[in-house]
């Protein structure tokens, strides 16, 4: 009697139930990185840092020197648009101080805001403290360039979709706090007033007839017809 070799039927059966799996984790190697939807997930960050100084105060006016301390702050701080100002001052030490401080901070173009309600160290006895408040808008996670090593079979939106639009945003943008609570826009409109820079363009003469002054920023003259100063045409005036 001839010995047959047996065959594992469950074994076949069980290689055979394996193959959709490797199919699904082979196809679940392909699946991209992408975004299901059209709404970006890299959308800015508002971050917010304060910078404090305290002055002193003599006969409820700012103290010798301290306008000049307080500018060259300011100027190292490069203060502009987009900082906010306020003054600290809870004892009262110096109600005609405000006026000091508020005419510094309007050779930057600011002007002084509501003290912040945040707890802060205490200001000390006959100083008042000048409070900074400066905001920053960046965008996390970009670039991202996952999708890109990895094909995409669903029609996804790349992983870094959104990330150049709301970069450039948060870069351009004047005052990062609109980002966050928005600006109202003006009950009324002034006509006058927005169509002011087109008249001013309509006005203008043409640049080949010498409308346009180009000036020599070496130049001691600040009127026309200086050395440095020639127009458009190639003239020198």
């Amino acid at each position: 009697m001839i010995a047959r070799p047996r065959i594992s039927r469950p074994m076949r059966a069980s290689s055979l139930s394996l193959m959709p799996i490797g199919l699904l984790l082979m196809t679940g190697g392909c699946m991209g990185h992408g975004q299901p939807g059209l709404e970006s997930s890299h959308q800015p960050v508002v971050s917010q840092r304060d910078y404090a100084l305290d002055l002193a105060v003599s006969g409820g006016r700012l103290a010798a020197d301290e306008d000049r301390r307080l500018d060259g702050w300011a100027r190292n701080l490069r203060l502009g648009y987009g900082d906010r100002v306020s003054v600290e001052d809870p004892a009262g030490e110096g109600p005609g101080a405000y006026r000091d401080v508020a005419e510094v901070i309007g050779r930057y173009g600011l002007i002084l805001g509501p003290a912040s309600s945040m707890p802060r160290t205490p200001v000390a006895p006959a100083t008042i403290r000048v409070v900074v408040t400066r905001s920053r808008a960046f965008v996390r996670g970009c670039p991202d360039l996952r999708s890109d090593t990895s094909p995409d079979l669903e029609g996804k939106t790349s992983s870094g979709y959104g990330c150049a639009v709301n970069r450039n945003l948060a870069a351009m943008v004047a005052n990062p706090t609109d980002l966050v609570r928005g600006v109202d826009g003006p009950t009324t409109s002034d006509p006058a007033t927005g169509s002011r820079a087109i008249n001013a363009l309509r006005a203008a003469p043409p640049t080949g007839g010498g409308g346009t002054r180009l000036l020599d920023p070496n130049s001691k003259s600040s009127g026309g017809g200086g050395a440095g100063a020639a127009s458009s045409g190639g003239t020198p005036q």
